[in-house]
């Protein structure tokens, strides 16, 4: 739904607004995500002295370990920008299915620089896997589509160019994958608080999307100000973006990437399942495949993880 949002965000126009800049929303995200941090560091140490002293320590007095993060906040950065790009310029269910290429450079990424190692079971567990979410996913997203068609919501698609989505969407499958093995290596080898890790990244973050802001949109900015297009849907997309990627950082920290492959996925049927429950959600064959292609992809890998 979210993806149907972001898409949904960048193509709808109405005749008095004009389309928001996606790189202030990438940009405004990363904001968010360190005021996020915050306040959960906050939470966690009970006072606003010891936030700031810690702040201090761990960002200003050791510049090296904010370094750290340029590589994995870059790449962030570049994903994020990436998204708006092949949404732009993709149908929802083509970005869908191509998307789910990062399940395979996640696990490509975990062998090269986490040093797991994957056995034939797991790595058809992994296939299984992309293929079932690509197909309950295409079916949520035509479900969506044909919905937003009956309530007269008009999308535009003029202006798109396929191969430049396909070829964004495929770069951010490969950052997605490695950017995201490099924080868990990171979070995992370090003591140091996983909110003041967050903080490091969200600032390496910010800085880049703000050059790139800078850099990309300068003109349209300066002309119509920073949060041109702004409505509560944009603003919506934005925080989601920014507290999911906390929540990553989470699930990281405790499991894997790999794992978080299996638990996204899950969620998306756990989601159409609360649908059927509670709205007039009807799951097609297409769905029921998906969830059963899904459910075994995971007893597999769990049952091979265990041995």
């Amino acid at each position: 739904m979210l993806v149907l949002l972001m898409r949904y965000s960048r193509t709808s126009t109405l005749d008095d607004q004009p389309i928001y800049i996606a790189s202030t929303a990438v940009f405004m995200a990363e904001i968010i995500k360190i005021i996020a941090c915050g306040f959960m560091l906050y939470y966690q140490e009970r006072s606003y002295k010891k936030c700031i002293e810690l702040v201090y320590h761990e960002i200003i007095q050791k510049p090296r370990e904010v370094v750290k993060m340029l590589i994995p906040s870059g790449l962030y950065a570049l994903q994020n920008n990436l998204l708006y790009i092949a949404l732009s310029n993709l149908e929802a269910a083509t970005f869908q299915v191509t998307y789910q290429l990062k399940i395979l450079s996640t696990a490509a990424f975990s062998i090269s620089l986490l040093g797991r190692s994957l056995n034939r079971e797991k790595w058809l567990a992994l296939v299984l896997l992309m293929v079932g979410v690509t197909l309950v996913q295409t079916e949520s997203v035509s479900s969506a589509a044909t919905a937003a068609e009956s309530s007269n919501l008009e999308i535009s698609d003029n202006g798109q160019r396929p191969m430049v989505g396909l070829l964004a969407v495929l770069t951010s499958c490969v950052s997605s994958g490695f950017a995201g093995c490099y924080f868990e290596k990171i979070l995992k080898t370090s003591t140091t608080s996983m909110w003041i890790r967050n903080i490091q990244l969200g600032i390496c973050g910010a800085t880049f999307s703000f050059l790139g802001m800078i850099m990309s949109d300068y003109g349209q900015i300066k002309e119509a100000g920073l949060y041109q297009g702004y409505n509560l849907l944009t603003w919506f997309v934005v925080t989601n973006q920014a507290l999911g990627g906390l929540l990553v950082a989470l699930v990281v920290k405790y499991a894997d990437n790999i794992l978080k492959g299996f638990a996204t996925s899950i969620s998306i049927i756990l989601s159409g399942v609360i649908s059927f429950c509670l709205l007039d959600f009807q799951p097609s064959l297409l769905f029921i495949t998906g969830t059963a292609i899904v459910i075994a992809a995971t007893y597999l890998y769990g049952a091979n993880n265990n041995r």
